[in-house]
């Protein structure tokens, strides 16, 4: 039922990865009623994304936009029908830049109570790369995620990815303006912390889109162009 309704809503098809996820014991007790969840990414555009040699452009950061807003109100929809079908669901949001006015706890650690990267690789969709990125064979990091959290057992079927597949590969953190990577691969046991930092990240983002944007955003790029994978895909190796 569950995955009939979500093929009902990504198309095309060839633009969207979805996967299902056992979420139990990695919730915040808010969250106590949802034991799994569902990732959905949906694909930048390759063009968009080429064009990110040199840091961030118009044209990416209104495509970064519109992508949010597409994954919001397709989450809306899916959610309207899984409450057709009396599966009690609620949706969690595309992750955004926000400012110290909108949520000072987020600003402490620039985490959220969920992690949309999370539940992908919890759902088998893919690997965090050393730039903190997920990485899916199907489109590298040229995607955006959402998650919806359900109650119902959805029936996941791939096994959660717990380590990283990048290997000796460091194009990314050669890459990052930032200097945010330290070059060390992921696993689930490792803190983002470690091997990423995304004040680092923040701040250049932050500076980058003054800079040649004249906008007080942050928003870069560079890293999801550079990977390997999502410039030719399938290739999981430097």
């Amino acid at each position: 039922m569950i995955r009939s309704i979500l093929e009902k809503h990504l198309i095309p098809k060839a633009e969207f990865v979805f996967g299902f996820a056992d979420l139990k014991g990695l919730l915040p007790d808010k969250y106590a009623n949802f034991k799994y969840g569902i990732s959905i990414g949906k694909k930048l555009n390759d063009s968009i994304i080429d064009n990110l040699k040199d840091g961030p452009t118009l044209e990416y950061f209104n495509h970064y936009k519109d992508i949010n807003r597409q994954l919001a109100e397709l989450t809306s929809k899916i959610c309207y029908d899984l409450e057709a079908a009396n599966i009690i669901s609620t949706p969690i949001d595309p992750t955004i830049s926000v400012s110290s006015k909108d949520n000072k706890k987020y600003l402490k650690t620039l985490t959220y109570d969920i992690s949309h990267k999370m539940v992908a690789t919890r759902a088998g969709l893919g690997w965090i790369g050393k730039t903190d990125l997920l990485i899916t064979k199907e489109f590298g990091p040229r995607l955006r995620l959402v998650s919806i959290l359900v109650e119902q057992d959805p029936g996941c079927n791939l096994k959660p990815i717990e380590k990283s597949k990048c290997g000796k590969c460091d194009i990314c953190v050669q890459e990052c303006p930032a200097k945010a990577a330290t070059g060390l691969e992921w696993n689930v046991k490792i803190h983002r912390d470690n091997f990423f930092n995304a004040f680092k990240c923040r701040e250049k983002c932050k500076e980058l889109a003054k800079q040649k944007l004249n906008i007080d955003e942050r928003i870069c790029g560079k890293c999801i162009r550079s990977c390997p994978i999502g410039r030719f895909v399938n290739k999981y190796s430097c």
